[in-house]
């Protein structure tokens, strides 16, 4: 047995093929099929039954699982348990935000890294919350900023802060943030917001169900930059969190409200491999955004509430 195959048997178990796993791993499939039935033969158990849509896991697979789930994490504690700290970091670590947490922290991200360890190189890169959670299972990205992930056996995933989202409007709404708004009130707005299948616009409809309001929402765009241009032109108000667009408030050209009675929100964490090594640089970054992260929401920045910082497992 070695790490390889509770590797593959994460992955194989998460995505319930064979196929899909090869291609996530970047490894051959019969390679893969190869992994498994060695560890099915060192285990003297069949971990998964093979159908034609796929792999499902065996009570023993589910047993086996949760034992590799956890042999993973251990060795992750290992790693970082041990690490030399205070050296100068090298190499490049690669980051991954959703459109909104890059317009906030991107550059105080890159001065607090640099200033730390000037030799560290950086990548960064902007997405839907879905492609970045690829991403990181695909070895792509050493460290995902994401929103509301489900659980998974190939992720750590470490909750940060419940994000607030507020009604934003054009500098004459007369909108306010210290005037809370009610969610009904919506009803009567003739809002922009991103179409179906966004998550945003998920978090939405959820309390406009919950609240029992229908809305207006003829004009959809799923562009962070084009709902902003579009609230500045006058064609209605949209809901979005506070930190992206709080200069726009301080200067006047936007004004904001937050929502209350089925208050929108949004729990953002951070991403991180459970399948193999968290790298000290990419650790470093992660401690870097959430001292920014709560500095923001000290200074009211960024309307939401700190969690405890503790990962989260499936």
């Amino acid at each position: 047995m070695d790490i390889s195959q509770l590797k593959t048997l994460i992955h194989v178990a998460e995505l319930g093929s064979l196929s899909k796993a090869a291609d996530r791993l970047n490894i051959a499939q019969p390679a893969l099929s190869r992994q498994v039935r060695l560890l099915e033969r060192e285990l003297g158990a069949y971990l998964f039954e093979r159908h034609g849509r796929g792999m499902v896991l065996t009570d023993a697979g589910r047993e086996a699982l949760e034992h590799a789930s956890r042999i993973m994490s251990e060795l992750d504690s290992l790693r970082s348990s041990v690490s030399q700290p205070g050296s100068s970091l090298r190499g490049i670590v690669t980051i991954g935000t959703t459109p909104t947490v890059a317009a906030i922290v991107t550059a105080p991200l890159v001065r607090k890294i640099r200033d730390a360890h000037p030799q560290l190189s950086m990548r960064f890169t902007s997405a839907f919350s879905g492609h970045l959670l690829d991403w990181v299972q695909r070895g792509e990205l050493d460290l995902a900023v994401s929103y509301d992930p489900q659980p998974l056996k190939s992720l750590r995933i470490t909750p940060v802060m419940v994000e607030e989202l507020l009604l934003v409007g054009r500098s004459d709404a007369g909108l306010r943030l210290d005037q809370p708004v009610r969610f009904a009130q919506l009803a009567s707005e003739p809002l922009i917001l991103p179409s179906p299948g966004h998550r945003l616009r998920g978090i939405i409809d959820e309390c406009a169900r919950r609240a029992e309001v229908a809305f207006d929402a003829s004009l959809e765009a799923n562009s962070f930059e084009v709902l902003i241009d579009l609230v500045r032109n006058g064609f209605g108000p949209t809901i979005l969190p506070l930190a992206p667009i709080h200069a726009l408030v301080q200067q006047g050209v936007l004004c904001a409200a937050p929502i209350v009675d089925h208050a929108p929100t949004r729990t953002l964490v951070l991403v991180f491999p459970a399948d193999r090594a968290v790298s000290p640089a990419a650790r470093f970054a992660a401690q870097s955004f959430l001292e920014i992260a709560a500095d923001l929401v000290a200074r009211d920045v960024w309307a939401g509430r700190l969690l405890s910082q503790e990962p989260r497992r499936a």
